[in-house]
C-alpha cells in the first residue's frame, strides 16, 4: 500500500464556519477547550479535482505503474459531492493515464467509507487472479455546503484528499483484518435518538477496533499506534479509556490545525506517522473511522507497516 496525502495550506479559524451557521460564542469555545478544535483547512480557490490532484501528485508510488490499475474508487462522506452531471474523478483519471481502469464511488459508511474502499479494493483485485493488478482509493471533499462544514456538536470538517494505492499482495503495509459494525437504528434525525448514537460512540468504536485487532490474532498490547478519524480530541480520549489503551499512540495532530477531512483522515495521519517515524517496520497498526448518514458506521483495520 502506498498513501500520500495533500492539505492546502490555508487555514481559518472555527469562528468562520460558525458564525455563519450560527453558532453562539460558547458553543465555539466548547468546540476549542471541550473537543480540541482550532482551525479548518480551506482552498477557497480550488475545486474538488484541485484536492484531489494534490494527493494524486504526491503519490509516487503510481508513477509508471498506471497501466497495471485496474479500478478507482473515489470513497466519500457525502452521497453528492458536486453539482450533476459533473465526474471529476473520471477527468482526473483521463488526466493521469487511467482512463482504461473502472470508476465508481463508495460512500456507504459515510466518514468510515475510506476503510471500506480499501477492503472493496482488495477484495476485488483478489477475485480477479491478476498479481499485477493495483487499486487506487482517492478520498477527499469540498465543504461545499452547511451540512458538509460541520458535524453537529462534534466537528468542522476540513478540506483535504488522500491517495491509497492498493494491491492484492506485498510486504509493506499489508492488511491483516478489517471489521464494522453498522447500526441502522440511527437511520433518523430525531434528538433523542442522536443523544443516543453520543451515548454508545466510544463503545461502539472500541468494540470495532477489539473485533478487528482480535480477526487479526493479536491483542491491543501488540498494537503500535493508532491512525484515527479526526472528529475531535475527547472522542478519542474516551476511545482509549474504554480499549484501555495509551492515548499518546493516537495520532491526533492534524485535529486542531486541519479539522475533519471527511474520509482522508486516516490516511492524512498515516503520513504524518510516517513522517514523525512512529511506524515500526515489522509492528501492527489500526486505522479506525466512524460515520453516521443513514444509519452509523464503526469501522477498524489492523495492518503491519
Amino acid at each position: 500500500m502506498a498513501v500520500a496525502g495533500y492539505l492546502p495550506r490555508q487555514r481559518v479559524p472555527i469562528e468562520e464556519p460558525a458564525g455563519r451557521l450560527g453558532l453562539s460564542a460558547m458553543q465555539v469555545k466548547v468546540f476549542r477547550r471541550y473537543h480540541g478544535l482550532g482551525e479548518v483547512a480551506r482552498d477557497p480557490d480550488g475545486g474538488l479535482p484541485d484536492l484531489l490532484r494534490g494527493a494524486l501528485s504526491r503519490l509516487d508510488g503510481l508513477r509508471g505503474h498506471e497501466h497495471r490499475v485496474r479500478y478507482v474508487l473515489h470513497a466519500r462522506t457525502f452521497p453528492t459531492v458536486v453539482p450533476h452531471p459533473y465526474h471529476p474523478v473520471h477527468e482526473l483519471c483521463e488526466e493521469y493515464g487511467l482512463g482504461h481502469a473502472a470508476v465508481f464511488a463508495v460512500g456507504h459508511h459515510a466518514c468510515a467509507s475510506g476503510l471500506l474502499a480499501v477492503e472493496t479494493a482488495g477484495r476485488l483485485l483478489g477475485a480477479d487472479g491478476d498479481p499485477d493488478g493495483l487499486a487506487l482509493v482517492l478520498a477527499g471533499e469540498k465543504a461545499f455546503t452547511g451540512e458538509a462544514q460541520m458535524v453537529p456538536g462534534t466537528s468542522f470538517f476540513g478540506e483535504g484528499a488522500s491517495a491509497c494505492l492498493v494491491a492484492a499482495s506485498g510486504e509493506r503495509d499489508r492488511l491483516l483484518s478489517y471489521a464494522t459494525d453498522l447500526h441502522g437504528e440511527f437511520d433518523t434525525d430525531a434528538a433523542d435518538v442522536a443523544l443516543e448514537f453520543q451515548r454508545v460512540y466510544a463503545s461502539a468504536l472500541a468494540g470495532t477496533v477489539r473485533a478487528a485487532v482480535e480477526r487479526a490474532g493479536l491483542t491491543m498490547d501488540a498494537i503500535g499506534l493508532i491512525l484515527p478519524h479526526n472528529v475531535n480530541r475527547i472522542a478519542w480520549h474516551q476511545v482509549c479509556r474504554t480499549l484501555g489503551y495509551p492515548r499518546e499512540r493516537v495520532v491526533l495532530d492534524n485535529v486542531a490545525s486541519a479539522g475533519h477531512v471527511f474520509c482522508a483522515d486516516t490516511f492524512i495521519n498515516y503520513r504524518t506517522a510516517l513522517r514523525r517515524g512512529l511506524l515500526r517496520r515489522g509492528e501492527p497498526y489500526v486505522m479506525a473511522a466512524a460515520g453516521a448518514g443513514r444509519g452509523a458506521a464503526f469501522s477498524a483495520m489492523v495492518l503491519t507497516h
